[in-house]
């Protein structure tokens, strides 16, 4: 009998193309052509599966045979390489961005980023987010040295598309309606709580968070934010995200004097 690796039984079991591989048998035939069968369908609907729970909007725009195409294809090249399934699907979004019959589907590969940052936040570990009344422990000589935690949960995501918009719509979160206003949106995804939250950022939002969730300074933030947009409002971007969530501590950095 020929010996089979467990690299040649997973490709024929991804690859509905490929042969039974030499080596399998059964109790009741030599050749369980039938049997394999049934197996490989279950393996590769189950992934299908898998990655179309994590992405619904994603399903919703594209309907459920592209998503399952795209999902096949993907399993294909990236099979996953733990018995876990929670994470499987990290890279779609990549995948998808780079996968020709979407490409028309420009904002796609955002929204199933988007997707992935919610379901990332709602399996994050738990913390009470930053009280805003913190800031008033600090003198005002050190408001500017101050340095963020953010809260296990959090992420930030920029798009050139509106896609916190359309993932809104799609989600049911907000009704229907033509954007005509086509620009790039940034969301802050939070569980502060129980429930995980999207927040579309305003201008320089995004850079704002993404700087302070790095460990800059307060300052060294808003020079990034005024910088990425120079209509940036800090005080009602630090409100918002503290109101939001964003953060778990703080504290005063190295550079302060």
């Amino acid at each position: 009998m020929a010996t089979i690796t467990q690299e040649q039984f997973a490709v024929a079991l991804r690859d509905s193309a490929l042969p039974v591989p030499e080596g399998i048998a059964a109790w009741n035939a030599a050749r369980p052509l039938r049997r394999f069968g049934v197996y490989r369908n279950n393996v590769v609907s189950g992934l299908i599966g898998a990655v179309a729970s994590r992405f619904p909007v994603a399903e919703k725009i594209v309907g459920e045979e592209f998503l399952a195409g795209m999902a096949y294809e993907f399993i294909c090249q990236h099979p996953p390489r733990s018995p876990l399934l929670l994470s499987y699907g990290d890279g779609f979004a990549d995948f998808v961005e780079a996968f020709e019959p979407a490409r028309e589907i420009a904002y796609l590969a955002d929204v199933i980023r988007l997707e992935a940052a919610r379901g990332m936040a709602y399996h994050a570990a738990d913390a009470a987010p930053l009280a805003a009344d913190r800031l008033a422990l600090f003198e005002e000589g050190q408001l500017a040295s101050l340095v963020f935690t953010p809260h296990p949960s959090a992420s930030i995501l920029r798009s050139v598309h509106p896609t916190v918009t359309i993932w809104a719509m799609n989600a049911g979160e907000m009704a229907f309606a033509p954007i005509d206003d086509w620009h790039g949106e940034g969301a802050l995804v939070v569980r502060p709580q129980m429930i995980v939250e999207v927040h579309r950022l305003p201008p320089g939002g995004a850079a704002f968070l993404e700087a302070l969730f790095s460990g800059a300074t307060l300052a060294a933030a808003a020079g990034a934010a005024f910088a990425a947009a120079p209509d940036f409002d800090l005080s009602a971007n630090l409100a918002g995200a503290l109101q939001a969530g964003a953060f778990s501590d703080l504290s005063i950095g190295d550079d302060h004097e």
